[in-house]
């Protein structure tokens, strides 16, 4: 999936609606729905750009991480079943 705003935009999206910017206007202007600007708020308000750097390299790690995990289950489990 093609990410469409940067960080930095996404921020600024939040601060102009912090500002007053209706979130309607916003969302026309830039072209993005209501329910992305709403995801976005949720998740990254009140963030700077490294904390949201941060917390999206941590959730990839953390995907990968229990990918690992579901491979070595699915391991242990053939190795038994065999043995």
């Amino acid at each position: 999936m093609k990410k469409r705003f940067t960080d930095e935009q996404i921020l600024d999206f939040l601060k102009q609606a912090e500002a007053g910017v209706p979130v309607k206007e916003l969302c026309r202007r830039h072209g993005f729905s209501d329910a992305s600007f709403y995801t976005w708020r949720s998740k990254f308000g009140g963030m700077t750009t490294p904390e949201i750097r941060r917390l999206k390299d941590l959730e990839l790690e953390n995907s990968r991480l229990k990918k690992l995990l579901a491979e070595a289950h699915l391991d242990t489990t053939a190795s038994a079943a065999a043995g």
